[in-house]
């Protein structure tokens, strides 16, 4: 299979990449910043360019966008020209080619608003239920470029699968607070109880995506590590997500005190994966237990390939207040 890779010298491109180099499929990377792993340097907005990237292939891997670390840097028109445009021109190209599979990786960010409760509330049960209220333009431009993954399937039949997937970027938080009172380790592995997914995770989704797409014809799915937690644990998750955490992986406590690691007190949601495991057969191996397993072990807690794809950045500049400027 001739699989597309849209933005292929950026994080989840990279690892698409790196991932695939392990199977029989042979993979295409285009992008519009040249790397080791980009064939064809230019911009899905181009039209003209995406029609020829698209000649001869089989499925598309779209992850390429703009992200919230841009919000602040780049203006609405470029996201749009990137995120709903780009999309479209894919879109048109891969209906027009009759390709089997199109698999468009979105973000959970696209729940914004919905995702934030008010004091005293129980956290966020995040689902695919949930309605989402984008809060900046990343997330709105999203949301739209899933709509048309919709729209493009109920009219053309395209398969479209939509991957929203949570954080697997390694760079340090870009919250003051947060930055100031954990080590990056320490954020990212308490993440993984309610907002991280592990790249190499991201990657095996991406496959079961592909190999489901005919049958489910348009799904919109989160990508996330698997959470411990039960919809009845909610308000105690706000309350004392340490109590809550202990008695899940009881182990976690000596582990994080050996490397005076800290548990945040409280999380205001929690990313719950159950549908694309469901529908899609997706078996995510990296959660916050396999990560206390691996730090008791003396082992890192990423996966091997998100070790490979490393720090990459989203700007050139080095800004002071964190690893990018918050809008």
């Amino acid at each position: 299979m001739k699989i597309l890779v849209t933005g292929s010298a950026g994080h989840l491109g990279e690892a698409l990449m790196r991932g695939l180099l392990d199977t029989a499929h042979e993979a295409v990377g285009i992008d519009i910043l040249a790397s080791p792993f980009t064939a064809h340097v230019g911009s899905i907005a181009d039209r003209a360019f995406v029609a020829r990237a698209m000649r001869g292939v089989d499925a598309v891997l779209h992850v390429a966008t703009l992200h919230k670390p841009h919000v602040a840097t780049h203006t609405k028109q470029a996201f749009v020209d990137t995120n709903v445009t780009g999309t479209l021109n894919l879109l048109e190209e891969a209906a027009a080619a009759q390709v089997g599979a199109f698999v468009f990786t979105s973000t959970t960010s696209s729940f914004g608003d919905a995702m934030a409760p008010p004091p005293g509330a129980p956290a966020v049960w995040v689902d695919e239920e949930l309605k989402p209220i984008p809060k900046n333009i990343y997330g709105a431009t999203k949301l739209a470029a899933e709509d048309l993954c919709g729209l493009f399937h109920r009219e053309h039949g395209l398969p479209c699968i939509v991957l929203r997937t949570s954080r697997f970027f390694p760079e340090r938080d870009d919250v003051k607070a947060a930055r100031e009172r954990y080590a990056p380790a320490n954020a990212q592995v308490n993440e993984l109880l309610n907002r991280r997914v592990d790249i190499a995770d991201v990657f095996s989704a991406q496959l079961c995506a592909i190999e489901r797409a005919a049958q489910v014809g348009f799904g919109r799915y989160i990508v996330s590590a698997t959470s411990p937690f039960t919809r009845d644990e909610l308000q105690a998750l706000r309350d004392d997500l340490p109590a809550v955490v202990a008695r899940h992986v009881p182990q976690y406590a000596a582990e994080y005190a050996r490397r005076g690691w800290a548990m945040a007190p409280g999380i205001d949601r929690v990313y719950v994966n159950s549908k694309a495991r469901d529908e899609l057969g997706w078996r995510p191996r990296h959660d916050f237990a396999s990560a206390i397993e691996a730090l008791c072990a003396g082992a890192d807690h990423q996966s091997a390939l998100a070790r490979q794809v490393g720090v990459k950045g989203y700007h050139a500049t080095t800004f002071s207040e964190g690893p990018y400027p918050v809008a």
